[in-house]
């Protein structure tokens, strides 16, 4: 059984993951790139080009993502990158509205000269919120993300460990444009942003473990299998009080794939019983490599 989202569930998603770049596109410009911060990954890339030869990020954004969209349609199938590059293409659209209204005096970005933990604040907490509507509804802005889940896929590397490699090997790059307090500042914006992405997102990289009681265990298993990519162990079990003979699934998976996890569950046997456990770490395939 293939898992297909609902026309309504895909019409939540495809606005949150707008609304969400629209935020996060809006702190960019008002807060980052007015007081020339940084921010990790592709963004910054971005935002390097844009300080050094003066290149729009709505362009460098969407150009930097392509060779990286051919790589995750390769590797992810047509499906899971469908929201990436919705997400990606929404982000550049909205980035060049800033632009426009910026241009035309609409909009007047906050900008300083004195009190840059201000800046830095509102900016973490812009681009968190954006960030963690995007995670939370199942799209990512390209990138570092695409590459940490190809890593993953490919070598079992930790999602997070190489998103946070890629952002400091491209924050640390600016030292040799930026005057240092602004490296300093920008990574304080990026712990707040990245600690708003968790709340908002119920913990983009952490773990959860599921433990399904079904009917249909087998089928529900091969679902999770082929349109998560996660692994599955079955148990035998025995009904204490009916007698009934049924098999229990035990499935860990990241925290951003539980909503799709518990929808594709209830599509296939939506009586089946779900508990679901914080999990702390995880070593082994498919998660942080021992």
């Amino acid at each position: 059984m293939i898992f297909k989202e609902r026309l309504s569930d895909q019409f939540t998603n495809v606005l949150a993951i707008t609304i969400g770049t629209a935020i996060y596109a809006f702190g960019l410009h008002y807060f980052v790139i007015s007081n020339e911060l940084m921010e990790g990954g592709v963004t910054g890339v971005a935002l390097l080009l844009k300080y050094v030869f003066n290149v729009p990020p709505s362009i460098s954004t969407l150009v930097v993502n392509i060779p990286l969209f051919y790589l995750g349609w390769r590797v992810f199938g047509k499906g899971p990158m469908l929201y990436t590059i919705y997400g990606v293409v929404s982000l550049s659209f909205f980035l060049w509205v800033m632009e426009q209204l910026i241009h035309n005096n609409w909009i007047i970005p906050f900008h300083t000269t004195q009190d840059y933990f201000l800046a830095t604040l509102y900016a973490g907490l812009t681009l968190g919120t954006g960030l963690g509507l995007v995670f939370r509804f199942g799209g990512t802005t390209g990138g570092s993300d695409i590459l940490a889940r190809i890593g993953n896929k490919k070598r079992g590397w930790s999602v997070g460990q190489v998103i946070l490699i890629i952002d400091v090997i491209v924050i640390g790059s600016s030292f040799l444009y930026l005057p240092k307090e602004k490296v300093l500042y920008s990574l304080v914006a990026v712990f707040v942003t990245s600690r708003l992405i968790d709340y908002i997102s119920e913990g983009a990289h952490a773990a959860k473990a599921f433990t399904i009681i079904s009917d249909q265990a087998v089928p529900l298993s091969e679902a999770i299998t082929k349109e998560l990519d996660r692994g599955v162990t079955l148990f035998p079990a025995r009904g204490a009080y009916s007698g009934n003979n049924k098999e229990v699934l035990y499935c860990v998976v990241y925290r951003h794939e539980t909503r799709r996890l518990r929808e594709l569950i209830q599509s296939i046997d939506a009586r089946a019983f779900i508990i679901i456990g914080e999990v702390h770490d995880v070593i082994g395939e498919g998660f942080k490599a021992q």
